[in-house]
C-alpha cells in the first residue's frame, strides 16, 4: 500500500465523519482515541485480538501475550500509516479440563469449544472484522476460535500460548505432569500423592505432553495457521512477548496484501498434512473430533474430500512414531522444542515423502518453503526420530468398525496401548456401567474386583448422552495404576471421548451412541468384546446373534418407550447449555458439536 493510498483512505474517513450519523460514531471516535489511535481511521478495515481465558493455568499467560500483540500492531499501523483501525481485544471462555475430569462439570468441557465459535463469530461478524490475531490456550477454544476464523474467511493468524514446564519429583528428580497427578490418585501413599499435587504443574501453559493441546497446536502449525516456530516453546518462554508478535503482525500484513485467507490455508492436502503429523507423533484421539470441525468450518467433509476410514487407516499403518513424548514416553514439548521443534518433525517427514510441500501457509511460504527457510536441525533420535529409526514402528492411531460401531469411527490410540493385544487381537470379558461415575465408585471401592482382560464398558456419556462427551481421563488413569501394579490388562470401551493423556487399551467415541439406542447399549455384563486391529475391528460376539441383537433392542426401545422416549439409564438434564448439546449434538463422526438444525 502507497503512502497516497492511506491518505486517500483518510480523507475519505474525515469526509464520512461529516456526513454519517453521529450516534454510530461517536463510540468509535472515543474508542479509538481511549487505545491512542488515529480518529481519521474510523471507519477503515478493523484489525482485532482474540484470546482465550479461563480457570485454569492453560490461560495465566494469554494476557500478555494479547497485549504483546495488541502493540504491536499499534505500533505497525502507527509506522507504517496503514489504513487499518485496531479494536481492543476480546476473550472468550474456557474450561480447565485437568480441574473437572471426573465430575459432572466435565461436560462442559466440549460444550465450550462451540460457544467460544459463537463468541468469536459473533465478535468478527457484528465488528466486520478485517484482520485477526488470535492467541490460544487449553484445546478446545483454540477449536472453536479457528472453526469461527474459518467461517468469516478473513486474514487470520494463530499464536498458540504454549505448554507449561514439567514439575520435578522432590525427592528424584524425576519429571511430573498432569498425568502422573492423576495416576497417582490410585496410590495408598498419601505422602505420594501429596509430594505429586504440590509439585507436578508448577508455572503457566497447556499440558505439556502430547496431549490434546499440544496435538491441536501441531495440527495447527501443520495446516499453515500457525509459523511452526511459534508451536513448541512454552508459555513462559519470552520469544512469545519479545519476538512473536512482530512476526505474527508481519504475517498478517502478508495475508492481507497477498489475498490469503483462512480457507485458502486449509485444504484437503494440508488437513492431510496435519493429520500424518498427529499421527507420526502419536497424538490424542480428540484430533479425530477437532479436525473434522474445522474441515467442516473450510466448507469441506473429513471423510468424503480429505481422506475416507479406510486410508486414514492405511495411512496410520504406514507412519511410525517419530516422537518419545508423554503419555506414552519421556519427553514434554519442552524438550522438542530444544530438539528443533516441530519444523524438524516436519522436515523428517518431508524429506520421508509423507507430507505435501507445497501448501501455502500464513507467512505467505509453502510448507516446504518454511521449513527450509527455518533450517531446523536433524532427528536427535533421544526425543525426535527419523522415519527410518522411529520411536515406535506403528502409527498412533486406529479407527475401529464391527458390530458395535457399524459406521466406524471408533478410536484407539495404538501408540498408548502397554499390553493386552497378542498378535493383534484382544479379547475381553465386558462390565457395563451406564454413567463415568459408576465406574469410578467401583474402581475406589472394589479395585480388587476388576480382573485381567476385563472390558469395561462406559455408555451414555456421548455427545447427546452425557450430554457434551467428557473425556476419562479420571477413570483411564485409575484402570493404568491398577494394570501397572497387577501385570494385568483392563480395557474400556466408551460413546464418550478421552483426553490425550489417556494411556492403555482404551476404545472412544463409539457410535451410535447409547441414548441413541446404538449396540454399546445392548452389551451385557459378561459379553465376549473382541478387539482385532489386523481387521480394525470391535464387535461383540453375543450381537453377532441377530435374534440376540433384536431382543435386547425391543428390551432398550421399551424401556426409553416407557420413560418418555429418553432411557431411564441416561442422566436427566436441566442446565439450558446442555440441554442445547442433548438436543442437537451431532456423532463423533461429524465432530460432535451442535447442529443448528437438530438433525443427527
Amino acid at each position: 500500500m502507497s503512502h497516497d493510498a492511506h491518505t486517500h483512505a483518510h480523507d475519505v474517513t474525515l469526509e464520512q465523519i461529516r456526513t454519517s450519523n453521529p450516534g454510530r460514531d461517536v463510540q468509535r471516535v472515543g474508542t479509538a482515541r481511549f487505545l491512542g489511535q488515529d480518529v481519521r481511521k474510523i471507519h477503515d478495515p478493523v484489525w482485532a485480538v482474540v484470546g482465550n481465558l479461563g480457570d485454569s493455568q492453560c490461560y495465566l499467560g494469554v494476557q500478555e501475550k494479547v497485549a504483546a500483540v495488541q502493540d504491536a500492531m499499534s505500533r505497525r499501523i502507527a509506522d507504517q500509516d496503514l489504513a487499518v483501525r485496531l479494536i481492543a481485544p476480546i476473550f472468550t471462555l474456557g474450561v480447565s479440563d485437568g480441574q473437572l475430569n471426573g465430575t459432572s462439570q466435565m461436560r462442559f468441557s466440549l460444550v465450550g469449544r462451540e460457544l467460544v465459535n459463537d463468541a468469536v463469530a459473533v465478535h468478527v461478524a457484528a465488528n466486520q472484522v478485517a484482520g485477526v490475531v488470535a492467541v490460544v490456550a487449553c484445546d478446545k477454544p483454540p477449536v472453536g476460535t479457528v472453526a469461527a476464523l474459518l467461517e468469516h474467511n478473513v486474514p487470520a493468524v494463530i499464536l498458540s500460548d504454549g505448554s507449561i514446564k514439567p514439575g520435578h519429583d522432590p525427592a528424584t528428580g524425576a519429571p511430573l505432569d498432569l498425568v502422573d497427578a492423576f495416576q497417582a490418585a490410585s496410590s495408598t501413599d498419601a505422602l505420594r500423592r501429596e509430594q505429586i499435587t504440590l509439585h507436578a504443574c508448577p508455572g503457566q501453559g497447556s499440558c505439556g505432553g502430547m496431549f490434546t493441546y499440544n496435538t491441536m497446536q501441531t495440527f495447527f502449525g501443520v495446516l499453515g495457521l500457525e509459523p511452526l516456530h511459534m508451536v513448541a516453546p512454552t508459555s513462559d518462554d519470552r520469544r512469545r512477548v519479545d519476538e512473536f508478535p512482530e512476526q505474527l503482525v508481519d504475517a498478517l500484513v502478508t495475508m492481507t496484501a497477498r489475498g490469503i485467507r483462512p480457507r485458502d490455508i486449509v485444504t484437503p492436502a494440508s488437513l492431510r498434512n496435519a493429520l500424518t503429523v498427529a499421527i507420526a507423533m502419536g497424538g490424542s484421539t480428540n484430533v479425530m473430533l477437532h479436525s473434522v470441525e474445522i474441515a467442516r468450518a473450510a466448507g469441506l467433509d473429513l471423510w468424503r474430500d480429505v481422506l475416507s476410514q479406510e486410508e486414514f487407516n492405511e495411512l496410520s499403518r504406514r507412519l511410525p512414531v517419530i516422537v518419545n513424548m508423554r503419555p506414552f514416553g519421556t519427553y514434554s514439548m519442552v524438550d522438542v522444542d530444544a530438539a528443533g521443534g516441530l519444523a524438524t518433525v516436519v522436515k523428517a517427514l518431508l524429506d520421508a515423502g509423507h507430507l505435501d510441500g507445497g501448501t501455502i501457509g500464513c507467512t505467505g511460504e509453502t510448507l516446504a518453503e518454511q521449513v527450509d527457510r527455518l533450517s531446523p536441525p536433524p532427528p536427535d533420535h533421544r526425543v525426535i526420530y527419523s522415519t527410518a529409526q522411529p520411536f515406535k514402528d506403528t502409527g498412533g492411531l486406529r479407527l475401529l468398525m464391527g458390530n458395535l460401531a457399524p459406521q466406524g469411527g471408533a478410536i484407539l490410540k495404538l501408540a498408548g496401548v502397554e499390553s493386552g493385544i497378542v498378535e493383534g487381537v484382544f479379547t475381553g470379558r465386558a462390565r457395563v456401567f451406564n454413567s463415568e461415575r459408576a465406574l469410578i465408585e467401583a474402581l475406589d471401592a472394589h479395585a480388587d474386583d476388576f480382573s485381567d482382560n476385563d472390558m469395561v464398558v462406559i455408555r451414555y456419556e456421548g455427545p447427546r448422552g452425557a450430554p457434551g462427551m467428557p473425556e476419562m481421563l479420571d477413570p483411564t488413569s485409575k484402570i493404568t495404576t491398577i494394570c501397572r501394579q497387577r501385570g494385568i490388562t483392563i480395557a474400556l470401551m466408551t460413546d464418550a471421548r478421552f483426553s490425550g493423556g489417556s494411556v492403555g487399551l482404551v476404545i472412544g467415541h463409539v457410535a451410535p451412541e447409547a441414548i441413541l439406542g446404538g449396540p454399546i447399549a445392548l452389551v451385557r455384563d459378561g459379553d465376549t468384546i473382541v478387539v482385532d486391529v489386523n481387521r480394525d475391528r470391535i464387535d461383540c460376539v453375543e450381537l453377532g446373534d441377530a435374534a440376540t441383537m433384536a431382543e435386547r433392542l425391543d428390551t432398550w426401545r421399551s424401556a426409553a418407550d416407557a420413560h418418555g422416549g429418553v432411557h431411564p439409564d441416561a442422566a436427566p438434564v436441566t442446565h439450558r447449555v446442555l440441554r442445547r448439546m442433548r438436543d442437537t449434538a451431532l456423532p463423533a463422526l461429524r465432530g460432535a458439536g451442535m447442529n443448528d438444525t437438530g438433525g443427527q
